[in-house]
């Protein structure tokens, strides 16, 4: 039975199958999980289910435990992390409504505990990861299989801009992520991919653009965010529902 970590943000309440889930609660020497770890059983597999934000959803994206939340993965054996990512598009081909499956980030991010391996933790010992490729290739590759599966259409390539938040970019600091080559931006995609890698995990991204970024439509960001938060999220768990039966 494979084990698939699944890490989500907003939108939690599109899984169902979480009304019945059994939640664990999970600590280590990083710390809880606010809100534990939710199991089920899907597709002959276990899931694993945490949300990122807390029970609350109130944990802003650079107060996240995110060590305490994959080692807990880690430790409750999940082989495999998705990352669920509402993000902003950049690019022309990223408007609201698309899913993406970046191959490439850029981490803008900073004060965040980024790895196990800061010399505070007895017994870890020091280790520099090859983080040339960020995301697995092998889950990145099931993913789009998947999507094809589940008839929704996605974007197999991006670089996703990782800000610190929680306030939206201004335009100028979109221009300056164009610039550098990102496609996407959002909060949440670092440190969790370096993490994960340091674990030994395959990791990826789910990411559903739910606006336009700063300076690239003249329509409120927030107007967008509601809409097309809830379609991202169908169309993420239909994915996750087809990879479940590729495992």
């Amino acid at each position: 039975m494979a084990k698939l970590g699944i890490i989500a943000g907003s939108g939690a309440t599109f899984f169902p199958q979480l009304a019945g889930a059994r939640v664990h609660s999970a600590a280590s020497k990083w710390g809880h999980v606010d809100g534990g770890i939710a199991v089920w059983e899907e597709a002959g597999h276990q899931v694993l289910f945490l949300s990122r934000h807390g029970s609350a959803g109130n944990i802003p994206p650079h107060k996240v435990n995110y060590r305490a939340n994959i080692w807990a993965l880690n430790e409750f054996g999940a082989e495999s992390v998705v990352a669920l990512n509402a993000v902003g598009g950049i690019s022309r081909a990223m408007s609201p409504g698309t899913l993406v499956f970046p191959d490439q980030l850029i981490d803008y991010s900073w004060g965040r505990e980024h790895t196990f391996h800061s010399g505070d933790a007895p017994g870890i010992d020091l280790e520099f990861v090859d983080f040339t490729i960020p995301y697995s290739e092998v889950l990145r590759n099931n993913l789009i299989r998947a999507a094809r599966d589940a008839g929704v259409p996605a974007q197999i390539k991006g670089t996703y801009g990782v800000t610190q938040g929680p306030r939206l970019e201004t335009a100028a600091e979109i221009d300056r992520l164009e610039r550098d080559g990102c496609d996407i931006v959002g909060m949440t995609g670092m440190p969790e991919a370096a993490l994960a890698r340091e674990r030994g995990m395959h990791y990826a991204s789910c990411s559903f653009v739910v606006n336009w970024a700063a300076g690239r439509s003249v329509e409120a960001i927030h107007d967008a965010m509601g809409t097309h938060l809830q379609s991202g999220m169908l169309q993420s768990a239909a994915v996750l529902r087809a990879l479940l039966k590729q495992l």
